[in-house]
């Protein structure tokens, strides 16, 4: 071993001084790989940080539960979840369809109504449009926030029909700037409330969120008390209103494998209920599924792009280094005619090659990870580096190195000494 090494550092010694002869010539070989081995790893980062993005903010939603909403039906015609009354809109979902979720859809863990409608706070001068979401305390249980301040709803509060809400941090900070939250009373609509708690929020994200930023969570008991069902607005054209019983039930199921089953039993069940198709369904698992497929093909996508890169990369080593060859044709006859073996003469221009190619490699690894960290600074667009992509990158820039440096150091091998000797 310690012997081939001194046999062969005399020609990594050549090889080094010979790409060091025409700098800029192989500083310009070099910049191929450099920007092949550089967009394959900063396109991968952030192929990476824009999925992870979508990945996260879904598993938020819970891979467990299906979120049943209601929608506006299309068409106003026929059907009692679409009568109007006047220029009420009824329609959605209703206590009983949870009630039938529960009792006959198998794997239900868990359901929770809700109804969501808009409306004014008010704290002294200040005002806020808060989405008010009229709930049960297992809310809180599905759909998981850390607690800043004071308590979530308890059933308590949904059998007394208490005037207390909880508030999202977000909404707290626009409407009680300063003062001691927990305990505050605010104004909503027409009721007064006592802030109980405070919970963080989850807005934002690339898949609704079943939380937004300013929302105030009341016993879904005392919004009936106070609201109503009918969710009604003036205005020049007179009055019109919408009465939604629930806008949304969250079923939890009892484990990730019957999601999908449970899912197709609740369209099955609510189908037969409602003449219109005045409700939705979205199954967090599935877009889970299908994000990951996603991800799939657009790393595939990007790394081949990049890859393209890597490959005119390697033709332009290849290119140089035939050019090389013809330049040293009379060196290379010398050599040959006092007895360098043509493995040698192999071997020699192999190095050169890979001096380019392992060079370009590295110099591309600093590229491709300076180019995601600046993207992010700039941006603000998450970007994920993976050690596999450096690996690939690195791997597949001397693997083209020494595939394209393959030729013309054979050519070089196979030049017959006395035409070598010959040429001018």
């Amino acid at each position: 071993m310690h012997h081939s090494i001194a046999y062969i550092w005399p020609f990594v010694k050549l090889g080094l001084t010979d790409v060091w002869r025409h700098k800029t010539r192989s500083f310009l070989t070099m910049l191929g790989m450099v920007f092949g081995v550089g967009s394959v790893i900063a396109m991968l980062a952030v192929g990476e940080g824009a999925s992870q993005q979508a990945l996260e903010s879904i598993k938020r939603l819970g891979s467990e539960n299906i979120m049943v909403m209601s929608v506006k039906p299309t068409s106003e015609e026929g059907g009692s979840s679409g009568a109007q009354h006047g220029k009420l809109a009824v329609y959605g979902l209703l206590y009983f369809d949870e009630d039938r979720i529960r009792e006959t859809v198998p794997g239900v863990a868990l359901t929770v109504p809700a109804r969501m409608t808009r409306r004014m706070a008010r704290v002294g001068e200040r005002q806020l449009e808060l989405r008010v979401v009229e709930t049960e305390p297992t809310w809180f249980d599905v759909v998981q926030r850390p607690v800043m301040d004071g308590r979530v709803l308890s059933e308590n509060d949904l059998r007394m029909r208490s005037n207390v809400c909880v508030l999202t941090e977000h909404g707290v900070r626009r409407l009680l700037a300063a003062e001691g939250m927990v305990g505050q009373r605010i104004r909503i609509a027409s009721g007064i409330f006592e802030v109980i708690g405070i919970v963080k929020n989850e807005s934002g994200g690339t898949v609704r969120a079943p939380d937004s930023e300013a929302d105030a969570y009341i016993p879904l008991t005392t919004g009936t008390r106070l609201f109503g069902e009918a969710n009604i607005r003036y205005s020049s054209g007179g009055m019109e209103g919408e009465k939604v019983e629930l806008s949304q039930i969250i079923v939890r199921m009892k484990g990730v494998s019957v999601v999908e089953a449970g899912a197709k039993a609740i369209e099955a069940v609510l189908t037969r209920f409602h003449k219109k198709r005045d409700f939705k369904i979205d199954v967090p698992l599935t877009l889970l599924r299908e994000a990951e497929r996603t991800k799939r093909t657009y790393n595939v996508v990007l790394g081949a792009i990049a890859g393209i890169s890597l490959l005119v990369g390697g033709i332009g080593i290849m290119n140089i280094m035939l050019a090389s060859v013809t330049e040293r044709t009379k060196e290379i006859g010398i050599r040959r005619a006092i007895g360098a073996r043509k493995s040698l003469i192999v071997i020699q221009f192999l190095i050169n090659t890979c001096v380019l190619s392992i060079g370009g490699g590295l110099i591309g690894l600093l590229l491709g990870v300076l180019i995601p960290l600046l993207i992010t600074a700039f941006t603000a667009m998450p970007t994920v580096v993976q050690p596999y992509s450096l690996v690939l990158a690195f791997g597949i820039s001397v693997a083209i190195g020494i595939v394209f440096g393959l030729y013309p150091a054979l050519r070089a091998a196979e030049l017959d000494p006395i035409d070598a000797l010959r040429h001018e």
